[in-house]
């Protein structure tokens, strides 16, 4: 019963609030779909966490679609060992540099008491979650390794059992706890997207690669504006 409920139900309940939630938010609440960026009020910090981050998280991400979108393709490269042997210390390290860049966050949120302000109760949920499908990641990766070729044989089948409105759990509910929980705190965090400023993912401009160029004319003196007292320069705008 318990299995049910969190290999189907949650995934399942996930996957809504998701869908539906990120299209009632982007339409009737579009100007909160940001990520609330806190660079203005600490960045050195910032910086480092971030780029850790987001490097090492984005390349677990891909990893993971492709061998949910080319399981067989993966299949064969991971039964040479010098292959599966390159993508596991590869992922392994990727995963370290995603830790160390959420760890590196998560202490800049507690230590710059300017940032406490800007810092809701489910920021805190979203870093919990994070660091913990990350720190359940790296110890599958060490205890039940060589993941990437029983993720496509094994794990794949159930996802793709999911999506497809057929969930078939008969070899996950068998697998060890911790690829469990790494697969439910998963879901969970596609459940808090529309709540969150996780929504940002949904955020960027796609539409600036075919918009019209935009041209910008100075008709000012820059060095001179600098100097000057006066709130506005340059010539004057008419109305066509």
């Amino acid at each position: 019963m318990i299995d049910s409920f969190l290999l189907i139900g949650l995934p399942y309940a996930a996957l809504f609030l998701c869908v539906i939630g990120t299209i009632l938010r982007v339409n009737y609440y579009g100007y909160s779909v940001t990520s609330h960026s806190s660079q203005f009020l600490e960045s050195k910090k910032l910086f480092w966490g971030s780029r850790l981050f987001h490097s090492g998280i984005v390349v677990l991400l891909i990893g993971h679609i492709v061998g949910f979108l080319i399981p067989k393709t993966i299949i064969f490269l991971t039964a040479t060992p010098l292959w599966l042997l390159v993508i596991e210390i590869t992922a392994f390290a990727f995963g370290i540099l995603s830790f160390v860049g959420i760890l590196l966050l998560i202490i800049r949120r507690v230590q710059v008491k300017r940032l406490h302000s800007v810092t809701s109760k489910m920021d805190l949920v979203v870093y919990t979650v994070i660091a913990f499908q990350i720190l359940t990641g790296l110890t599958i990766a060490y205890f039940h390794r060589w993941g990437t070729a029983w993720y496509a044989s094994a794990l794949v089948p159930y996802l793709r059992s999911i999506f497809i409105f057929s969930p078939d759990t008969a070899v996950i509910t068998t697998m060890p706890l911790m690829i469990k929980l790494h697969v439910i705190s998963a879901f969970v965090f596609i459940g808090l997207i529309p709540f969150s400023r996780l929504i940002h993912f949904v955020a960027y401009p796609v539409r600036y690669l075919w918009r019209n160029v935009q041209l910008v004319i100075w008709n000012r003196d820059l060095k001179a504006s600098r100097a000057s007292r006066e709130k506005r320069m340059g010539i004057k705008p008419k109305n066509n």
